[in-house]
């Protein structure tokens, strides 16, 4: 029976250590602040919404809520944007996605400043995370992943990891801060030959799962003793939540497992706090 990595109980420790940090700033008279720009009401992004003020309230950093219609005309976007860069009094910026039709979503992310991009989403924070320049920050659900290793005492060096998903938000960068850690990366995606897929999802030592698709992930797919983070968010056919990896299958070959929900979700809002704190330092 694979141990149960608990994302609440990593989360929780890194947000002990930011609220040290905030109230420091504070001390020096800097009150951290981060930007939320949502467009619409989508649930998915309240509710993404409700949890990053959650942790924001407890951490001791302002949240500044850009709240705006679902049919914005992409320059009045660019001019928030524009805005949200030249105030001094927000750190980071959090904006919420995918954007409407309407908005050229490239355009959009490369308005904002890298410095304030808390969660990845423009290229000198990508650059910064594939050149390893420290320039930027990368995308939150990847560190989160780095996080719940650090937090169980995993070190990557020497092992064979498995990055399932090959995504700008999580397959790419993930697998490119494996490799600093040096571990030796395989990457697979949907267009990878199944026979190929599965014996690099057996042979590996870590399993990082990103593929977008409920319970893709199966013991066939998977070797023994294994530590595996499920990045998956999906609904089953029972509408639960569920990950990528099928759980039940894989708890009884793994070493460690992370849970969907309550896994690596649970860890991104307290890195974002984390990149808050990283950007009122270096600016403030």
């Amino acid at each position: 029976m694979a141990k149960r990595l608990s994302g609440k109980e990593v989360a929780d420790e890194l947000t002990v250590r930011s609220q040290a940090r905030a109230e420091a700033l504070r001390k020096r008279g800097v009150t951290p602040a981060l930007a939320i720009v949502r467009m619409g009401e989508r649930p998915g992004d309240l509710s993404y919404e409700r949890g990053a003020v959650k942790r924001a309230e407890k951490t001791g950093i302002e949240v500044k809520k850009f709240v705006l219609d679902e049919d914005i005309p992409q320059e009045d976007l660019l001019e928030i944007i524009d805005r949200i860069n030249e105030d001094e009094s927000i750190d980071g910026v959090l904006m919420l996605r995918p954007f409407p039709p309407q908005i050229d979503e490239a355009l959009a992310c490369e308005r904002l400043s890298p410095a304030k991009d808390m969660d990845g989403i423009t290229s000198g924070s990508m650059a910064g995370v594939f050149m390893d320049t420290g320039r930027g920050y990368p995308p939150c659900t990847a560190e989160a992943c780095m996080a719940i290793l650090d937090h169980y005492g995993v070190d990557l060096k020497g092992k064979k990891v498995t990055v399932m998903g090959r995504s700008l938000v999580i397959g790419k960068p993930v697998a490119m801060m494996a490799l600093k850690r040096n571990a030796t990366v395989t990457m697979l995606h949907s267009k990878t030959d199944r026979e190929d897929f599965a014996r690099a999802g057996q042979r590996a030592d870590v399993v990082i799962a990103a593929i977008g698709r409920a319970k893709m992930i199966g013991a066939d797919k998977l070797g023994e003793e294994q530590i595996i983070l499920d990045v998956g968010i999906n609904v089953d056919q029972e509408g639960n939540l569920c990950g990528d990896v099928d759980y039940d299958e894989a708890e009884q070959r793994a070493a460690m497992i992370t849970p969907v929900p309550g896994g690596v979700g649970s860890v991104t809002t307290a890195v974002l706090m984390k990149h808050v704190l990283d950007a009122a330092e270096s600016r403030r």
